[in-house]
């Protein structure tokens, strides 16, 4: 493991997740899935997220749209969190869920639109 790009992946992933469910998440780890996650936290979010050439906050929107398109719905949730995190503006968020229902399908833009009113309730952003 390339422990900088580990500490690198780690950082981003707390400051777009937050420290409490990555920390959370790494606690839980045990010898069965701990190499996976100490992979992707290097992988995904060091390599992936640890340079500094396209902005959190756009990674954030390529992701959800991503992840929507796969179907992946409760890490659809996870990252639309993330997405308000890294700075993703109401919307925003709404746009990239037209863009979602127009490529992925209405049904995809549906379960989003779904899942972020419960987030926006959830954080008081109705």
């Amino acid at each position: 493991m390339d422990k900088e790009r580990f500490e690198t992946g780690m950082a981003r992933r707390k400051a777009t997740l937050g420290a409490a469910y990555v920390d959370k998440t790494m606690a839980a780890a045990d010898d069965f899935n701990r190499p996976f996650q100490e992979m992707m936290t290097e992988w995904c979010w060091g390599f992936g997220w640890g340079d500094e050439v396209i902005a959190p906050r756009t990674r954030s929107m390529m992701n959800l749209t991503m992840i929507a398109a796969l179907g992946r719905m409760e890490e659809w949730e996870l990252h639309f969190n993330g997405a308000i995190a890294n700075g993703v503006s109401k919307e925003e968020l709404r746009a990239v869920i037209h863009v979602i229902a127009i490529y992925c399908g209405v049904p995809a833009g549906v379960a989003c639109f779904r899942i972020a009113r419960k987030i926006f309730a959830e954080r008081g952003m109705d």
